[in-house]
């Protein structure tokens, strides 16, 4: 264990907690070790006591498993430090006693929503003008709604690309995706949803501490998205959700995997700034956005939007939450 490294977190990190404390009651808040409903300095000591003691009395092992690889080791205190200097508020829902929903708090703000036609020969008339657009807190999937879950709330896996329930569920209209919220809500008591176009290209964009760039976390799509030129050995499917670089708020694949149902009907944009756009009241189509597996990088830039029947499904197309 280096000590001098995490004495040195350890201080920013008391410093930093001192001037922004934060609280979130959940069914429990990822890193919340000693159990008192937030995440601080005192969850490192209790979780370093515990690598220390072997004491199992110390901790509850799911919430201790911070980067969720299925053990508590020292590599739990590295992701928790990152997780307080991040200042990243990402509730675990609990939907089974198996399966669980991270959810990653979203703190609302003002951004360009579209594009101008800088990324020539990319960007498609719809996508015009941009405009700008305040939206409120909210929190969005940390991943793409893996098979799993659906599969624990459905009963069922309408997917293609079976055999590792950790892949995106696919092959959804946007109507299943209404039955299945519905149902996931009679689970846990949560109002989930779909995100609007406007929350979601924001998160995609990295929310207040976007970088600007052109994918959901870099200017190169093969470091963030499962798209059709970077798979490799003609596997040509949907990937396992979490496997790439996440964006700035440390959401993955929001570009590339599936493409991701929205909830607003689609309509072309106005340049009138809004607050909190959900798109027109009525519409034939509804948005879906992000980018897949397959096809080119172009369609998994964070402004690239389509739209088609809430009737349509098929191996491309997938689902992200939204509370």
């Amino acid at each position: 264990m280096n000590h001098n490294k995490i004495s040195l977190k350890t201080a920013i990190i008391a410093f930093w907690l001192a001037i922004v404390p934060f609280t979130l009651h959940a069914d429990y808040l990822m890193g919340d070790v000693d159990g008192d409903e937030r995440v601080s300095i005192a969850d490192v000591t209790r979780l370093t006591d515990y690598l220390i003691s072997q004491d199992a009395n110390l901790i509850n092992f799911t919430i201790a498993d911070v980067d969720d690889d299925g053990q508590v080791s020292i590599a739990d205190v590295t992701t928790l430090l990152d997780l307080l200097l991040s200042g990243r508020n990402i509730e675990v829902i609990e939907v089974t006693s198996a399966v669980t929903i991270r959810m990653v708090k979203v703190l609302g703000g003002s951004f360009l929503m579209g594009t101008d036609m800088d990324q020539p020969g990319e960007a498609s008339q719809w996508e015009l003008p941009s405009h700008k657009v305040t939206v409120s807190d909210f929190s969005i999937g940390e991943t793409e709604v893996t098979q799993e879950l659906w599969q624990a709330v459905m009963g069922s896996n309408p997917s293609r690309f079976t055999g590792n329930a950790r892949h995106p569920v696919e092959g959804v209209t946007w109507n299943d995706c209404q039955q299945f919220i519905a149902k996931l809500r009679q689970m846990t008591g949560k109002n989930f949803r779909l995100p609007t176009e406007a929350e979601w290209e924001f998160a995609a964009r990295g929310g207040g501490k976007s970088k600007g760039y052109k994918f959901a976390g870099s200017n190169d799509a093969s470091r963030v998205a499962w798209w059709g030129y970077n798979i490799g050995n003609g596997d040509c499917s949907t990937h396992p959700v979490a496997e790439l670089t996440p964006n700035e708020l440390g959401i993955h694949d929001m570009s590339g995997n599936v493409w991701e149902w929205c909830q607003d009907w689609f309509a072309p944009y106005g340049s009138d700034e809004q607050t909190n756009p959900a798109g027109p009241e009525t519409g034939t189509c509804k948005v879906f956005r992000g980018g897949c597996w397959s096809g080119d990088s172009k369609y998994c830039r964070v402004t690239e939007r389509f739209y088609f029947a809430p009737t349509l499904h098929g191996d491309l197309i997938g689902l992200r939450l939204a509370l």
